[in-house]
């Protein structure tokens, strides 16, 4: 289920005070995506956002790793706290990765980073994963005292939910026994329901790291599928337009308080440890810093397909 961002909201139903603060103090920790932000954004990012808010910035594929660097100290120097991603695929070897670290440590005073495998097909040189980045000690030698690795609760186009989820214990594994912290930070779903599934799994078996549960910020719906079909979430096209009743409203602002409401009531009585959200800002890096603070400074109404935020300006002003 997803929202369309009306001017006029839903009418709010009577909700329990407790529901409306477990989203305020849900949304008040959320972190946020960021993919090359301007300078200029980062300034603003720094005036929206609380102090010390993470940002994780994106790694992307055929450009130079190296100048994530810059990114990060802009984002330290805004009062915020940057949480480069780490692309293991991306680098010729374990040496160009070491480098990177150091600077981010230095120059940044980076001491988390997301830690994947990147979207590369074939490595770029001897780093096959993030498993060889973890078991090699170049984390700890770096300064790095945390990694984020990634969870997958609506699947990957390429590898099967059992070797994802074998792949994920296995490198929490290698990382409590190296000394590093660990959290997960999930891939976008357009629904609660996989992720609460997922949460359920993960904590049968064992796994108690810090979640942060990924939402698509606000933005067109084509966006979102646009993103989706490119980021290899299962949903297609057709299914989630069918599902949304929006066919005829693709380029409308739509938004996920529903799931956000469906997952952080889930998780009210804390039955499924740490969860916090993550925030993906494909409508825009500030847009998406504006929208995502909204709830924390409240107040909130419970509405029948979610929330809002009174005195929430809509809709929502997207980038271009």
């Amino acid at each position: 289920m997803i929202k369309v961002l009306q001017a006029t909201p839903a009418p709010p139903i009577v909700a329990p005070p407790a529901l409306c603060r477990r989203i305020a103090d849900f949304m008040s920790q959320a972190s946020i995506e960021a993919t090359r932000p301007s300078a200029a954004e980062v300034q603003e990012l720094g005036a929206i956002l609380p102090a010390g808010a993470e940002v994780y910035l994106t790694a992307l594929p055929n450009r130079d790793p190296m100048e994530i660097v810059e990114t990060a100290v802009a984002v330290r120097r805004a009062g915020l706290e940057p949480v480069p991603h780490v692309a293991a695929r991306h680098h010729a070897d374990l040496e160009s990765i070491a480098t990177l670290l150091k600077r981010l440590h230095g120059e940044a005073g980076v001491t988390c980073v997301m830690l994947i495998g990147g979207d590369m097909a074939t490595p770029l040189g001897s780093v096959r994963d993030a498993r060889q980045v973890i078991d090699s000690g170049v984390l700890q030698d770096s300064g790095i005292l945390e990694i984020g690795l990634p969870g997958f609760p609506d699947g990957h186009p390429v590898v099967g939910d059992d070797e994802l989820e074998c792949a994920l214990v296995t490198k929490l594994a290698a990382a409590q026994s190296a000394g590093i912290d660990t959290h997960i930070v999930t891939q976008f779903c357009f629904e609660a329901e996989p992720v609460l599934n997922w949460l359920t799994r993960l904590r049968a078996r064992g796994v108690n790291a810090p979640v942060r549960v990924g939402f698509a910020g606000p933005t067109s719906l084509m966006s979102w599928l646009s993103f989706a079909r490119r980021c290899g979430v299962r949903a297609s096209a057709e299914t989630l337009a069918k599902r949304s009743g929006l066919i005829k409203q693709a380029f409308r602002s739509v938004s996920p308080d529903p799931q956000i409401r469906q997952v952080a009531e889930a998780t009210l009585n804390g039955d499924w440890g740490e969860v916090a959200s993550h925030i993906f800002s494909f409508g825009g890096i500030v847009s998406t810093a504006r929208w995502t603070v909204g709830p924390a400074r409240g107040p909130i109404e419970l509405t029948a397909d979610g929330f809002e935020v009174v005195g929430r300006p809509a809709p929502i002003r997207l980038k271009a």
